[in-house]
């Protein structure tokens, strides 16, 4: 498995970057290439000996100042640009970029292109809940979405928690103002009756309209939304478990009593940290690009972008594409019109 990282992408570009990445060609057996600056990936690259990593030379960096729709096409020799590039000529079978999530959706669409038959391509993170987590999608690629975007995202994120997430039968639901059939605006009353149509007919397992706190409530495995929606989502929910892991914290160091009680709690509390951390969960999966891109979180450390490239691993070894492809005609309402 050989899995391509933007070395100079995120807050701690390279050096993060590169202990990740050797961390992941150790433990996971991967093949990674790095690119980006190669005097500064081989002056973090002394401090790992032993490491059997490939270097790709890229002169220029996208930075969050850029225009995220022009960002790789000005930028032809930037880390990102030439990442997505090696991917496509099939020197690599997964990237992984910490960098501007704008910049990746837009250069992996232009230049990895998109599955064909697939209208956009949707950034769709695991949260944390559940027996096997919940993915939510779209979180942000695609703010005003159309029914036919939102059958795509279901059929995507059904085939993605089962190869990748290890659930046998997903569950999917509409994330709505209610659960009843007739909850929300014309977008999902439309949407709902698509998802239903493709529920009664076996192709994914629709249990109807979700309000957002069955999310977390392990009623399902795959959130559906519009991405203005799942952003909001999203956002709110790491805020609320920031919050929540603080104000943990300030009581058990209320008291004597409290702290000796922690001391008891400790590994329970560790493992429930760990759970809730975004350096352990991994990236957010780009699904609909024809080849798999895995975004790692902007401020991402060295376990972070492991986790990621281990989730690319997954990715690429899962065949969730050619399983998109091969029903790809069930999640288009309209002819291809030649898209790509």
């Amino acid at each position: 498995m050989r899995i391509i990282v933007d070395a100079m992408g995120g807050d701690n570009a390279p050096g993060e970057i590169v202990r990740g990445a050797v961390r992941a060609q150790r433990e996971l057996g991967v093949d990674v290439t790095l690119v980006g600056r190669a005097e500064e990936i081989n002056a973090c690259l002394e401090k790992e000996p032993t490491a059997e990593v490939r270097v790709v030379d890229a002169r220029e960096v996208v930075t969050m100042e850029d225009d995220p729709s022009t960002a790789t096409r000005r930028k032809k020799d930037s880390s990102m640009t030439v990442a997505l590039n090696l991917l496509k000529a099939g020197e690599g079978d997964a990237v992984v970029s910490a960098g501007s999530t704008g910049a990746l959706l837009t250069g992996a669409t232009l230049i990895v292109k998109r599955i064909r038959g697939i209208r956009r391509a949707a950034l769709a993170p695991v949260l944390p809940a559940g027996d096997h987590g919940v993915m939510l999608i779209d979180c942000g690629a695609n703010v005003e979405c159309s029914p036919e975007y939102l059958l795509q995202f279901a059929y995507m994120g059904s085939f993605y928690a089962r190869t990748v997430m290890g659930a046998a039968e997903p569950r999917v639901g509409l994330v709505n103002v209610g659960t009843e059939d007739t909850k929300g605006g014309q977008m999902q009353h439309e949407t709902f009756a698509l998802l239903k149509k493709a529920g009664d007919e076996g192709r994914i397992r629709f249990i109807g309209n979700i309000e957002g706190t069955d999310v977390f409530g392990g009623k399902v495995e795959v959130a559906v939304c519009d991405g203005f929606t799942g952003n909001v989502l999203l956002k709110g929910s790491e805020g609320v478990i920031k919050y929540m892991m603080k104000a943990l914290k300030g009581v058990f160091y209320k008291s004597t009593k409290n702290k000796l009680a922690a001391l008891v709690l400790k590994n329970d509390l560790g493992e429930m940290k760990k759970r809730l951390d975004v350096n352990e969960v991994g990236g957010t999966a780009l699904l609909g690009i024809s080849k798999p891109v895995v975004k790692a979180h902007g401020s991402s450390n060295a376990a972070s972008i492991f986790a990621s490239i281990r989730q690319a691993k997954r990715f690429a070894e899962s065949g969730i594409i050619r399983k998109i492809e091969e029903n790809i005609d069930y999640m288009k309402l309209e002819a291809d019109h030649g898209e790509a």
